[in-house]
């Protein structure tokens, strides 16, 4: 990693048994700067956005207290309620999602809120479902300017937007300052992308980027985006910060995984960490290598 790039880490790295309070603990405990909260699908996470303010504040005083920070949210949410469903009681609850997701943020210092790229999950999607998933994004792009808090579509695991070129035609779409792209180098390589390629098309408007490994799509195989251990996928990470070298990208990394039942979840993150860090320490080795050749020094 480049001097003083922040690391993040996935609050599903942990057991759902442990609380927001003992993540946090336990991620300074582990070396990581900062944790992303997840806002997912189910009730249980969703209430978090329906916090009174003295939850919010014992929130914040957990953040001061363990010196990790909450700079990121993933809000998977829409997976359950997207912006393009055909059912306008969906559409308005995604609103409202994305409103207090918002609002939670500009509270409690969270920076980034990661979009879901879904147009629909559960439903099929059409040109309409497209056209509202548009509409919802430029309404949650106004609230994001109104509170000064930053939305990243994230590259996902359905084609609609697995990939920055076609984030951007969004992005562009929007034309605002507030909404940038969040890469998953993962999903990325599972779709077999260029990521230089992709990285440039992003570049400027980049904000964070997801680390984690995965299992190729194929033609007999819908490839496995989840809880693949690092190493074992398809992803070349070398190769990958390699390219985020090039386009001089100081941005965070994120650690992107998930805890698993019967192992020690501080052992698996603490290997992935080390992990990643040795590709960086790689990656920036080849990339100043690059360099000398290039200016004639060696």
């Amino acid at each position: 990693m480049k001097s003083g790039q922040l690391l993040g880490l996935y609050e599903k790295a942990f057991p759902d048994s442990s609380d927001l309070f003992e993540k946090l603990r336990a991620t300074e405990e582990l070396g990581f700067d900062f944790l992303e909260i997840s806002i997912d699908e189910s009730d249980h996470r969703l209430s978090r956005l329906y916090w009174t303010m003295e939850q919010k504040y014992e929130l914040i005083n957990a953040v001061i207290q363990s010196g990790v920070s909450i700079n990121t949210m993933c809000l998977s949410a829409h997976r359950r309620f997207p912006f393009g469903s055909k059912d306008m009681t969906i559409r308005k609850k995604a609103r409202e999602i994305v409103r207090n997701a918002i609002e939670f943020a500009a509270v409690v210092g969270i920076r980034v809120i990661q979009l879901a790229g879904y147009d629909v999950y559960y439903e099929e999607s059409t040109d309409q479902t497209k056209a509202d998933f548009l509409d919802g994004l430029r309404f949650a792009c106004d609230l994001a300017e109104k509170h000064q808090v930053m939305l990243a579509i994230e590259t996902m695991d359905t084609e609609f937007l697995c990939s920055v070129t076609r984030i951007m035609e969004y992005v562009k779409k929007i034309n605002s300052r507030w909404l940038g792209v969040y890469p998953d180098i993962g999903n990325l390589s599972a779709w077999h992308m260029d990521l230089l390629n992709e990285f440039k098309a992003g570049d400027g408007s980049i904000v964070c980027m997801h680390v984690k490994d995965t299992l190729p799509v194929t033609k007999d195989f819908p490839g496995k985006f989840r809880s693949v251990s690092f190493g074992e996928g398809c992803v070349d990470f070398v190769d990958a910060f390699l390219s985020l070298e090039d386009i001089n990208y100081c941005g965070p990394l994120m650690i992107e995984m998930w805890s698993e039942e019967g192992k020690d979840e501080k052992y698996s993150i603490a290997n992935a960490k080390a992990f990643v860090s040795e590709k960086t320490s790689m990656a920036s080795k080849l990339y100043q290598n690059k360099r000398r050749i290039t200016n004639g020094e060696i």
